[in-house]
């Protein structure tokens, strides 16, 4: 068996990182790297021969130059890692990731907007890479489009942080269009084909959720905000789920944050759906059922005015639950929950598939807990 060794040189990029493969290549045997004072890296790598010849390439593993390293001089070259031998799965990963860092490195030298494909024939802009200048964004924005559009992409999505601001009017003139903010930036769409637009909108929906708290002795959990419509009128602590944030601890962190009490999650006993409420979006209102850990009660400063255990029957008598049918009917079957005569949706966690990561499914695991077919864990 003969080992050959090659090299191959690639510029650094921004964010130092060196990601290398070798056409051909069998198994990566070991690797040597080193770093010139033009802050080029050179990588090399001993690959094996076999009776057939060479085998499908293998890839190397992700080098890191630290701004250390763009001193060492060719004569100072050091072994920097040792690749074990992939599996096939791994090498077809591997393979992708390389092919894209490749297509980077090209398209950086035609003077390209640097981006990866999505899953829906489109492409997402790199927003790490865009240039500072907005002449050579537009001209680096043209060219892009005009290579996407022979390719036949189709959407095209450009992320501009706020430290490029001044990219965005030089971008709706090329004809993308707003398609929602953050704090710390700004994203723009764009569709290339003469088709229909099928890029999806903005979101729709804000979600809030509520927490009923009983306790021991028949008295409810209950909040006056300092403003809003609500404000004057006792009732349950209410507020808006983060992003990332699941339903049920969304209730537990707001019923926490309001009124300093521990709770915790049984079920979740109904919803909401509402239009136009605010900015013309819709809103999502889950009504969750939670029972204290905790009995002392510290209102929060900013938006409690004040906070209580109130007895079931006079928060029940108050005129304005009884002037708000919804409302009304909303705390009717919190009141049916805690007699056991209704029955809400348990917390379910199961995992995705597709992501391996965990997802919460509402449902009465009471009433399902007959099927073997649904698995999961429940969370209280």
């Amino acid at each position: 068996m003969q080992s050959v060794s090659t090299a191959i040189t690639f510029p650094l990029s921004n964010n130092n990182e060196v990601f290398c493969r070798r056409i051909g290549a069998d198994r990566i045997r070991s690797v040597d790297a080193c770093v010139d004072k033009t802050g080029s890296c050179e990588i090399g790598f001993f690959r094996r021969k076999s009776s057939s010849g060479y085998a499908r390439s293998d890839v190397f593993r992700l080098l890191q130059a630290s701004a250390k390293k763009r001193t060492m001089s060719y004569s100072k070259k050091r072994p920097l890692a040792v690749a074990p031998l992939p599996s096939e799965d791994e090498a077809l990963i591997e393979d992708r990731m390389s092919e894209a860092i490749v297509r980077e490195h090209s398209q950086q030298e035609q003077g390209m907007l640097l981006a990866c494909d999505d899953d829906y024939d489109g492409v997402i802009v790199d927003p790490n890479n865009l240039p500072l200048d907005v002449h050579n964004f537009v001209c680096s924005l043209k060219a892009s489009l005009s290579l996407w559009r022979q390719q036949g992409k189709k959407g095209v999505w450009v992320k501009i942080p706020t430290s490029h601001a001044k990219l965005v009017p030089a971008a709706i003139e090329e004809g993308f269009w707003y398609h929602h903010a953050e704090p710390t930036y700004v994203m723009l769409a764009y569709w290339i084909p003469e088709s229909s637009c099928t890029l999806p909108p903005n979101a729709s929906h804000q979600v809030g959720v509520g927490g009923f708290v009983l306790n021991e002795n028949n008295k409810v959990l209950v909040v006056q905000e300092k403003n809003g419509p609500y404000k004057g009128v006792w009732k349950i602590p209410t507020g808006v789920i983060l992003q990332g944030e699941d339903i049920f601890t969304g209730a537990i962190r707001e019923i926490k944050e309001e009124t300093g009490v521990d709770t915790q999650f049984i079920d979740l006993v109904g919803f909401r759906h509402s239009h136009n409420v605010v900015f013309e979006k819709s809103d999502l209102f889950f009504l969750c059922m939670l029972r204290p850990l905790s009995s002392d009660i510290v209102a929060q400063e900013l938006e409690i005015e004040q906070a209580q255990w109130m007895p079931l029957d006079e928060f029940v008598a108050q005129p304005y639950y009884k002037e708000h049918v919804t409302l009304k009917e909303m705390l009717d079957i919190c009141i049916a929950s805690s007699k056991k005569i209704y029955r809400g949706f348990s917390a379910i966690q199961t995992v995705s598939k597709n992501s391996n990561l965990p997802n919460i499914s509402y449902y009465n695991i009471a009433d399902m807990s007959r099927f073997n077919s649904l698995y999961g864990s429940v969370l209280k």
